[in-house]
């Protein structure tokens, strides 16, 4: 009820249940009708924000993860405006998913995501997403090489895994040209340029969901 009074105040809308107890059979019914006061937009807003609620504990977070899946999957076309952010929440969301299994990973990739969403485009935002890819690698391959000299087992992994020799050899090299343009900013304290990160942040991405769909099969 706290939460949708706030909803209600900051956008201005009557809702039919802001105090309790209310006059709906269950919890969930008042939730619901309070819901659909508001149009779709802000509808995703407001379950987006609640799967994140303080509230919840963690024998939750399976549910609320597959919620969370699910709504950027297929209603991410309801993203407010005023809250749109260049980076594909689809994507990012989806990664966050298959890096649950590799919790050393998933901590540098949220916090990675965490500095883009509050505007810090800097080389540790980019090392952030680095690492996070260099230890997704190392587990997979159970080895501790740096992400340069992982780039024979990448090309090895994909096509014993089934990929064409095109695209085996296409994915290494990408992430040969990957490890440089990292290296770059990384190892030089190099200006980073804005409108690359974008697309740096997807590339990482979605590496790291191919990568870790070859090694569940």
């Amino acid at each position: 009820m706290k939460a949708f009074n706030a909803y209600a105040v900051e956008y201005n809308i009557n809702i039919p249940h802001a105090a309790y107890p209310f006059e709906a059979p269950n919890k969930r019914t008042a939730l619901l009708e309070n819901l659909r006061c508001f149009p779709p937009p802000l509808q995703y807003k407001i379950i987006r924000e609640l799967c994140d609620h303080r509230t919840f504990k963690m024998k939750d977070y399976a549910e609320l993860k597959s919620l969370k899946v699910k709504l950027v999957s297929q209603f991410a076309h309801l993203v407010p405006k005023d809250e749109f952010s260049k980076l594909n929440e689809t994507l990012t969301e989806e990664t966050r998913h298959w890096l649950d299994s590799f919790p050393n990973a998933l901590e540098l990739y949220l916090q990675a995501i965490y500095k883009y969403k509050h505007g810090i485009f800097s080389r540790n935002l980019l090392d952030d997403l680095r690492l996070s890819l260099e230890l997704l690698l190392k587990i997979v391959f159970n080895n501790d090489k740096s992400l340069e000299n992982q780039l024979g087992n990448v090309g090895s992994f994909v096509s014993e895994a089934g990929g064409s020799k095109e695209f085996s050899n296409m994915f290494s090299k990408l992430i040969d040209y990957y490890a440089k343009y990292q290296n770059t900013y990384i190892k030089h304290d190099d200006a980073v340029v804005e409108e690359e990160i974008e697309f740096v942040f997807e590339i990482s991405s979605s590496f790291m969901r191919h990568i870790i769909r070859l090694h569940a099969k």
